[in-house]
C-alpha cells in the first residue's frame, strides 16, 4: 500500500487548487462530451457493449485527486466536468448533475476512507468502482433498469464496474504518474522523493 503523510496545514484547499481543479475539469468535460461518440460506436456490437467504456465518465474525480491530493477535489472535479458537458448540450440535462454528484461523492468517500494519504493504483481502482456504484443509484431512481432481467442487470453493471476500475482507476493513475514525472505538479504541491518512489510501487 502506498501511503504518503501530509503535513498539517496543507490539507485545506487553496484558491490555486480550486482553479486547477476547474481547469482540468473543463478539459475533461469536453472529453466527456466527445466520448459519447465512442460510447455510441460500441452499442451495436453486443448487449450493453458501450458499458465497456463507461468508466471514462468517472475519470475526472480520480485523476484530479491523484494530481492535487486534497479532500474535496474528487467531488468538485466530477461535478464541474458534468457542468461543462451540460453546457455542450448533453441530452441528459439536469440529470447529469445528479449523476456527477453521486459519482464524485462515491469516489471521494474511498479517498476519505484512506485518509487522503493513499495514491496507489488499487485505491484509484476502488474509487472508480465506487463511482460506478454511485451511477447505479440514479439509474434505479430514474427507472432505467427496472425492466431488466437479472442476467441483463448483472451483465450491464459488471461491465461498467470493470470499465470503471480500468479507466477511472488504472488509466487515471497512469496519467497522473506521467504528469508527475514532467514536474508540472511541482506548481501544485512540492514533490518529495518519497512521492516519486510511491509512483514506482
Amino acid at each position: 500500500m502506498v501511503e504518503v503523510n501530509l503535513q498539517e496545514g496543507k490539507k485545506g484547499l487553496k484558491l490555486s487548487d480550486l482553479l486547477v481543479t476547474v481547469l482540468i475539469s473543463v478539459v475533461l468535460g469536453v472529453v466527456y462530451h466527445l466520448w459519447s461518440s465512442v460510447y455510441g460506436l460500441l452499442s451495436p456490437l453486443f448487449f450493453q457493449a458501450d458499458e465497456l467504456v463507461y468508466g471514462m465518465w468517472f475519470i475526472a474525480s480520480t485523476l484530479v485527486f491523484l494530481l492535487i491530493r486534497k479532500p474535496g477535489v474528487a467531488l468538485i472535479a466530477e461535478v464541474a466536468a458534468a457542468h461543462v458537458e451540460v453546457l455542450f448540450g448533453s441530452a441528459w440535462g439536469i440529470q447529469l448533475l445528479v449523476y456527477s454528484l453521486l459519482q464524485g461523492l462515491a469516489a471521494e468517500l474511498i479517498f476519505a476512507a484512506f485518509r487522503y494519504r493513499n495514491f496507489s493504483a488499487p485505491v484509484a481502482g476502488l474509487a472508480g468502482l465506487a463511482a460506478s456504484i454511485g451511477s447505479l443509484i440514479p439509474d434505479i431512481f430514474y427507472g432505467y433498469v427496472g425492466d431488466y432481467a437479472p442476467w441483463m442487470f448483472i451483465a450491464k453493471y459488471s461491465m461498467r464496474a470493470v470499465s470503471s476500475v480500468v479507466i477511472a482507476g488504472f488509466l487515471a493513475y497512469s496519467l497522473a504518474k506521467a504528469v508527475e514525472r514532467t514536474g508540472v505538479t511541482n506548481l501544485l504541491r512540492p514533490v518529495e522523493s518519497k512521492d516519486l518512489a510511491a509512483l514506482d510501487d
